[in-house]
């Protein structure tokens, strides 16, 4: 279980748009993994029967930007409240779609020595509230590069981070290659102490060698996190000590790809540029 680690603090937020809402409100019980918290068979936990009601295929030309009616931009090199090094872009080198249907995030090393990279979300334009949230994914690699699938609480940023909720459904640090990590952070336990557990690669490979799928199962009062569709956790409104559970409410997704900050450390000299984060898709089901 992974309990140092700074928050991924969200300065910059964009400006709260008309809301596309997901109606997402059909779950079925709560189910267990095998984690830290509630424990039970993974093959129970991951429900066959979802139903497709939203996704982005990341079909179009190459060099084309992602779909603006589904992502927006954030940007800046203000360090994100992890320190980081990456100045984030709305530049098609940082982010496109690469004619196969794929985005790609790419991380560059400048002529200069900085760092660019893309954070996108999509706050404001698609917030769902329950069900599987999934994307096929090939991360990229090396020391100190961070890259994540996640989800911030919709209620942000009038709500400030963490009562707004976080919800990390993968990140990788490139010094441990086979092992991503699914984490809550929430009033009371964020940052360094959040509810958290790892995923290693069942052949102890790197997770950057192909591509993956990471999802949450999210129903009232639990989330489960699965690889590849094999359960690894579960956690539930009784493993908050006593803290509020705030995940009822809509959340928008995150793809981001840091360079350096707290947790992971900063590149050096094994660390190559450019890397990529390659995602063939993002869905969202109904449970």
């Amino acid at each position: 279980m992974r309990t140092e680690r700074s928050p991924r603090t969200f300065l910059a937020p964009v400006a709260t748009a008309a809301l596309t809402l997901l109606a997402l409100l059909s779950p079925g019980a709560a189910s267990a993994a095998t984690a830290p918290a509630s424990a039970a068979p993974a093959s129970d936990t991951v429900d066959s029967q979802a139903a497709l009601v939203w996704s982005d295929e990341f079909n179009g030309p190459s060099g084309s930007a992602p779909n603006p009616a589904n992502w927006n931009h954030e940007t800046g090199n203000h360090g994100w409240g992890n320190n980081e090094l990456q100045n984030y872009t709305n530049s098609r080198n940082n982010s496109a779609l690469d004619g196969n249907g794929n985005l790609v995030i790419t991380a560059r090393q400048e002529a200069n020595g900085s760092y660019t990279s893309a954070r996108m979300t999509t706050q404001g334009k698609v917030q769902p509230q329950y069900g599987r949230i999934e994307a096929r994914i090939q991360i990229p690699r090396g020391q100190g590069i961070w890259p994540a699938f996640w989800m911030l609480g919709g209620s942000f940023p009038g709500t400030p981070w963490p009562n707004s909720g976080e919800i990390d459904i993968m990140e990788n640090i490139g010094r441990e290659p086979h092992l991503v990590h699914g984490s809550l952070h929430g009033p009371g336990y964020s940052g360094g102490n959040p509810l958290t557990g790892s995923y290693m690669h069942p052949q102890g490979w790197s997770f950057a060698d192909t591509f993956h799928t990471f999802a949450v199962d999210w129903r009232p009062g639990s989330v489960t996190w699965s690889v590849n569709g094999n359960a690894y956790q579960t956690y539930t409104s009784a493993d908050t000590r006593g803290n509020p559970w705030v995940y009822d409410q809509q959340f928008f997704m995150i793809l981001n790809v840091a360079v350096g900050g707290n947790w992971p450390g900063y590149p050096d000299g094994s660390t190559q540029f450019p890397q990529r984060m390659v995602v063939d898709y993002v869905r969202v089901y109904s449970l």
